[in-house]
């Protein structure tokens, strides 16, 4: 664990304390951490924080931003808190630190839209705590590495499947119709949001997805006559594609040392 943390270089962290060094995901971490201490030291009284479309409606406009802070403390809540870190930190290796900060901006906002939009027309409709983030990174963790394996070799794949299906079904079964499409309505900004950062590249049908190789008209007319430079860009693309695809088909540890330092160089060189 200590060396996939050595490979980070400078700018895949935002700052550190000590030998840590801040990742965006470890931040979110660190800011569920501060509701459940808030929600130990104010008597439980982070339920003011929690998004209730009927306050919201009232007036109470801070529930927008503040339901991610209104968490509870116990050991559940603490593992949903260790499995962000650990999927989230998979993802923020493979995207950056920028685009991980925008991935969850892109989840904040879609489950918020979602929660405000279907609050107006059914009931039973909130949001409070990370685990609505952390169930989002875990089914982005496995739609970007589906055949990975979990206990007893089950694939990657068929545990988000039991997952969602589980949380569909118990919503159905409870008939809190104001939930479950919060879940399908906001689950489906995820993926849009997703796309929008380079995850969920064979998802061809979530839109979202950036054209990042279309050519200006400059480029296409320097194209008949290409540099070194260009040469070398286009031979760095495709070995970092055969890289990324290593990552996505097995895993970010699956990478040597040589070729994560290889890959550090590829994204230096293409932010230059």
């Amino acid at each position: 664990m200590s060396s996939h943390f050595s490979a980070r270089s400078r700018d895949d962290y935002w700052f550190s304390l000590g030998r840590f060094q801040i990742t965006t995901t470890l931040l979110v971490v660190l800011l569920g951490a501060v509701g459940m201490l808030a929600w130990v030291f104010s008597g439980g009284r982070t339920v003011a924080l929690a998004f209730i479309p009927e306050a919201v409606f009232g007036g109470q406009v801070w529930r927008l931003f503040t339901w991610p802070l209104a968490e509870y403390l116990d050991l559940w809540q603490v593992l949903m808190l260790v499995m962000l870190w650990y999927f989230g930190r998979d993802i923020e290796t493979t995207i950056g630190r920028n685009q991980m900060a925008k991935l969850f901006l892109g989840i904040w906002v879609s489950l918020t839209v979602a929660a405000l939009i279907i609050g107006v027309l059914l009931p039973g409709v909130g949001l409070a705590g990370i685990r609505q983030v952390q169930f989002a990174i875990l089914l982005l963790w496995i739609a970007e590495y589906p055949t990975r394996k979990f206990f007893f070799g089950i694939p990657a794949w068929v545990l988000g499947s039991v997952l969602l299906g589980i949380q569909i079904l118990g919503m159905i079964g409870g008939r809190t119709w104001g939930a479950l499409f919060v879940l399908l309505f906001g689950l489906l900004g995820v993926a849009i949001a997703a796309r929008r950062v380079g995850l969920l590249s064979n998802a061809t049908m979530v839109p979202g997805a950036i054209n990042r190789n279309r050519p200006s008209r400059s480029s296409s007319a320097r194209k008949s006559q290409p540099t070194r430079q260009d040469r070398r860009h286009v031979s760095d693309e495709d070995r970092m594609d055969a890289l990324l695809g290593k990552i996505s088909a097995e895993g970010i540890h699956s990478l040597t040392k040589g070729e994560r330092a290889e890959l550090e160089k590829l994204r230096q060189r293409r932010r230059r």
